[in-house]
């Protein structure tokens, strides 16, 4: 049996960053704290990270961006047809935040939340987060034949409905608010078709 190589120390930083502020946002986590979760030392966060909590808080956001475009890559490609796509993607995400037993919902809302107009290289790490998973749901729907007008009304309807419906799931602590805007959405994109 191979050995799984262990991540390395920024990586290890990285993806506990990317964690806490899933959980505890931007401003409720700390750089002492990353380093205790990533068991690193303290100097070792501020040699991969020169410019500190910010540059650490955008490391973590492409992180989350990737991690989140990797379930939803699955999703979209895991079905021929978008709609049944999307319905998908909103059950593996209602699956996801039970198995986190209600705790790891968007990895970026409440860091998005927290430091709009305020901390301007993390507004714009997840603004592009959210344009990246946009685009993809929108590609995808191309790719099935919709007018680029259309995929792109779509795909931000689709990527701000999931956004709400995991919100709402979160504080229910439910699968439903998931389970039914994926069920909306595939109408949705069903209704679209010619």
């Amino acid at each position: 049996m191979a050995n799984t190589p262990q991540p390395g120390t920024r990586e290890r930083i990285v993806r506990a960053a990317s964690l806490l502020m899933q959980r505890q946002g931007y401003e409720g986590t700390g750089i002492k704290q990353v380093a205790q979760e990533a068991e690193a030392t303290l100097g070792s966060v501020y040699h991969f990270f020169p410019g500190g909590k910010q540059a650490v808080g955008v490391a973590a956001v492409q992180h989350a961006d990737q991690e989140f475009a990797d379930l939803l890559s699955a999703s979209l490609s895991g079905e021929a047809d978008p709609a049944k796509a999307i319905a998908a993607c909103a059950r593996a995400l209602a699956r996801h935040l039970r198995d986190s037993e209600w705790v790891d919902g968007c990895p970026i809302s409440a860091t998005a939340l927290e430091t709009t107009g305020r901390v301007p290289a993390i507004e714009e790490a997840v603004a592009q987060a959210f344009q990246h998973w946009r685009d993809m749901v929108a590609d995808t729907l191309r790719e099935a034949g919709f007018p680029q007008d259309d995929a792109h009304d779509l795909a931000t309807t689709v990527i701000s409905t999931l956004e709400g419906a995991e919100l709402t799931a979160q504080v229910f602590k439910s699968e439903t608010p998931l389970t039914v805007a994926g069920e909306h959405l595939a109408r949705l994109i069903d209704s679209y078709k010619g």
